[in-house]
């Protein structure tokens, strides 16, 4: 059986395309934001995902491919501050605490284990995720839909 080289990009394509986002409305949870680097094109060109984990069900609230900037990663808190969260965990990039009240938001070492988890388990299964991989995309509309 032969396939055609962009077969499975291009399924995969149309199939997220008919895909209906998931709402998340279950408010006083606890929820994780971590960010995972990946590049297009070559390594010299980084990209970011920012996403957001409620803590219990590891279920993925929102998410951001591009920078890591404040201006990015502003709507991403503004979604999770209107579920009213009982807590915040980030690691220590300087952008959060200028975002997250202090009354909910953690930083230590070890609060972002569960978002830490799962972006290793990304990295084994997605190979354009893997630092090292002869694998990776060639334009950042295809990380929305992946």
């Amino acid at each position: 059986m032969v396939f055609q080289k962009n077969t499975v990009l291009s399924r995969m394509v149309k199939i997220s395309n008919q895909i209906k986002a998931q709402y998340f409305n279950k408010l006083g949870c606890k929820f994780e934001i971590d960010e995972l680097w990946t590049y297009i094109k070559q390594k010299d060109n980084f990209t970011w995902i920012t996403y957001v984990i409620e803590r219990e069900t590891k279920q993925v609230i929102d998410f951001f491919v591009g920078s890591k900037s404040k201006e990015n990663i502003r709507p991403l808190i503004r979604k999770v501050l209107l579920l009213q969260p009982d807590k915040i965990y980030t690691d220590r990039l300087n952008i959060y605490p200028s975002l997250i009240p202090k009354s909910i938001h953690k930083r230590f070492q070890y609060c972002t284990n569960k978002i830490e988890r799962m972006n290793l388990t990304l990295r084994t299964h997605i190979k354009r995720l893997s630092r090292k991989t002869i694998c990776f995309s060639k334009v950042k509309s295809i990380w929305k839909r992946i």
